[in-house]
């Protein structure tokens, strides 16, 4: 180790930084996008009414089977093409980010709502609540909770995949690294601060998310 040039981490300490806040405002998107849609198909998946759950289930399958990475060439391509201008490789990354994100939060979703009686569901029906007033102010505040260490694992997932959008030339994190590299030739302790940066933001999220998990089971 202590052969390793970390002068060339400080040096370029601004542009790593930029290239990080890249990967931070990505997974932003990607985690509040794919959870609100994410939302809305995972009680779609809940629905008896087939025309509703049908789609939300050929949805979430479909993009469930699907490589992260093909996705993001997907939309990369379509976006533009849909918009009819380039709209810029943030833009087809988010997009790509949120509609892939927000089939594995509709499964979480849809497992955290079931996971509550339906006995609290059925009382409030019958205290005049509609289906919307249920979900809103009993059934989804309760769910909520139980998803958390399950939203939290996944956004430690999200944030691994950001990395994944340095093949559409999004400058992110790992895009940034790339960038030094070649310019300064300092493959061993770049790739080593990298590493290292992504492993203590996912330690301390799977840690909370284990604090988490521990304490709702003692709840229980």
């Amino acid at each position: 180790m202590g052969a390793f040039d970390w002068t060339v981490i400080i040096k370029n300490m601004p542009f790593f930084m930029k290239g990080l806040l890249t990967t931070f405002e990505l997974a932003l998107v990607a985690i509040s996008g794919g959870l609100f849609f994410g939302m809305l198909v995972g009680m779609a998946r809940l629905s008896h009414i087939k025309l509703i759950y049908y789609p939300a289930t050929i949805f979430v399958n479909f993009f469930r089977s699907l490589p992260l990475l093909l996705v993001i060439f997907w939309f990369y391509f379509l976006v533009p093409i849909i918009a009819g201008r380039p709209l810029g490789d943030f833009v087809s990354a988010s997009v790509a980010f949120v509609v892939f994100e927000a089939a594995y939060f509709a499964e979480i979703v849809r497992a955290g709502i079931q996971s509550i009686s339906k006995g609290q569901e059925q009382a409030a029906y019958s205290t005049g609540f509609t289906y919307a007033q249920t979900m809103r102010y009993i059934i989804l505040p309760q769910a909520m909770r139980n998803m958390v260490p399950s939203l939290i694992t996944q956004t430690v997932v999200v944030f691994q995949d950001t990395s994944l959008a340095y093949v559409i030339g999004l400058k992110e994190f790992l895009r940034s690294a790339s960038i030094v590299d070649a310019r300064e030739m300092k493959s061993l302790e770049i790739y080593a601060f990298i590493g290292l940066v992504y492993f203590i933001f996912c330690f301390v999220m799977s840690r909370f998310s284990k604090k988490l998990e521990a304490k709702r089971g003692a709840a229980k």
